[in-house]
């Protein structure tokens, strides 16, 4: 799970389920801070393309996840920097769109 702490993002969306166990989310608002988004069993998040993210397990150290696909399973995580991708480009003017 250590390889999930480190910074990423994806091509595509990651849809993940959590069977069992706990953990955190992390994602980075517009600002570049961080925002910590607590997951249990059955609960479900979407992480669009391009969005630098992290996962941890909380104090309990057991988390188990399903990872949904649409299509065939990519499994590629970039670590940041990875800025020049479309994916990130794309995100990145959501982002700005969204606060005009």
């Amino acid at each position: 799970i250590k390889a999930f702490y480190e910074e990423h993002l994806h091509l595509d969306d990651e849809i993940r389920y959590i069977l069992e166990g706990s953990g955190y989310f992390d994602v980075r608002d517009e600002d570049d801070k961080w925002i910590r988004i607590f997951m249990e069993k059955g609960d479900m998040i979407t992480l669009p393309a391009g969005i630098y993210h992290r996962f941890t397990p909380d104090e309990n150290n057991y988390v188990k996840a399903m990872r949904l696909f649409v299509g065939e399973p990519v499994w590629t995580a970039y670590n940041r920097p990875a800025d020049d991708f479309p994916a990130r480009k794309q995100y990145m003017k959501f982002l700005a769109e969204g606060t005009k």
